[in-house]
């Protein structure tokens, strides 16, 4: 079992800074790929990033070279690092772990972007 809180969403600028947490609990956090996923009003929930337990990451196009994906194993914590912001970033931020064959999620942060 993993339970996942996430943390550090809120109102930012184009063009501004947030870097999202989320604090895992379970033994088996170390095991498990994780990720970043959103979901815009309207939308689907889509991928933003993952981390497998080999530190090896995986960005969507529409994130990379802004975003950041990171995991402290020792802090049981999996971060998201969200650079040079645009307002159609803004969703509902989801954390998830992969552990087959479960898939754990949090209940999300909401970040807002305004132009």
């Amino acid at each position: 079992q993993v339970q996942l809180v996430e943390s550090g969403g809120g109102l930012v600028q184009a063009g501004g800074s947030l870097r999202l947490s989320c604090a895992a609990s379970g033994r088996t956090f170390s095991a498990a790929t994780m990720g970043w996923y959103r979901q815009a009003p309207g939308k689907q929930r889509e991928l933003v990033a993952t981390i497998t337990t080999a530190d090896t990451t995986n960005y969507a196009d529409y994130v990379k070279g802004r975003f950041t994906i990171s995991r402290d194993s020792a802090k049981n914590a999996v971060d998201l690092e969200m650079n040079s912001l645009k307002p159609e970033d803004t969703a509902v931020y989801y954390c998830n772990a992969y552990l087959w064959p479960m898939n754990y999620w949090g209940k999300g942060t909401l970040v807002t972007v305004s132009s």
